[in-house]
């Protein structure tokens, strides 16, 4: 692995399963030629909007742009979107036409599965692909909300990990990939989406202290040891 603060898009070992975080925040695994990607949240401006707290309509358009960067780089065979894809069971009904076919586009000639979430637990027809609860790759087992019972491996979102350092006298906070021996989580791809910082109670049963942080940057990842994490 790189140092603190190098760049690194490398590969690691996840069981059987190798995987390299992209700095989109999806995960590659090469030998299985698929692209995963977590917490999309497609939808939630609108979503905020039905509520009278209105942000500008672009969220679902930012997000797909972004994963569509990532199949332009990695060419998956299959995507596998972890859950949360959608922010509320209606959301898929007020998906515009626009992004429609941008999802379509990125459909074509390749896999699609849904993971359900807490948000999306159904997941409606006319938005192409498989829906499933959860699933394994090569003894890896994959799921939106990673299980601490779990006693094999695994990768999941939810958690949305960010992490907190001072750099330059200044503090950083990014969105990030949390990686342990045995876990994978995944940082929110949604552009709306927030992210709950490394430093809390929720990551210690999952990733005990033996962890890397991989921060996304504007154009890298960089590895960052967990002794300079801040809490927020």
């Amino acid at each position: 692995m790189a140092g603190d603060g190098a760049a690194t898009e490398a590969a690691f070992l996840l069981g059987r399963l190798v995987v390299v975080p992209d700095r989109s925040g999806a995960l590659w695994l090469p030998e299985e030629r698929t692209l995963v990607v977590a917490d999309l949240h497609l939808e939630k401006g609108s979503s905020y909007a039905r509520r009278g707290v209105f942000l500008p309509p672009y969220d679902s358009a930012a997000t797909l742009a972004s994963l569509a960067a990532a199949v332009t780089r990695h060419a998956p065979a299959r995507i596998i979107a972890l859950g949360d894809s959608f922010h509320d069971r209606d959301a898929g009904e007020r998906f515009g036409g626009a992004e429609r076919a941008t999802l379509a586009a990125l459909q074509a000639g390749r896999d699609w599965i849904w993971v359900t979430g807490n948000h999306d637990p159904q997941i409606g027809g006319g938005l192409g692909g498989e829906v499933v609860a959860s699933l394994s790759l090569a003894g890896v087992t994959l799921r939106h909300e990673p299980d601490a019972a779990e006693a094999g491996f695994e990768i999941a979102g939810h958690l949305h990990p960010a992490a907190k350092l001072r750099l330059r006298g200044r503090a950083l906070r990014r969105r990030c990939f949390a990686l342990s021996a045995r876990r994978c989580v995944l940082p929110a791809m949604g552009a709306y989406a927030g992210g709950l910082n490394l430093r809390d109670e929720a990551f210690r049963p999952l990733l005990g202290t033996g962890f890397s942080a991989h921060l996304l940057g504007d154009a890298r990842l960089f590895r960052i040891d967990p002794r300079l994490l801040l809490p927020d």
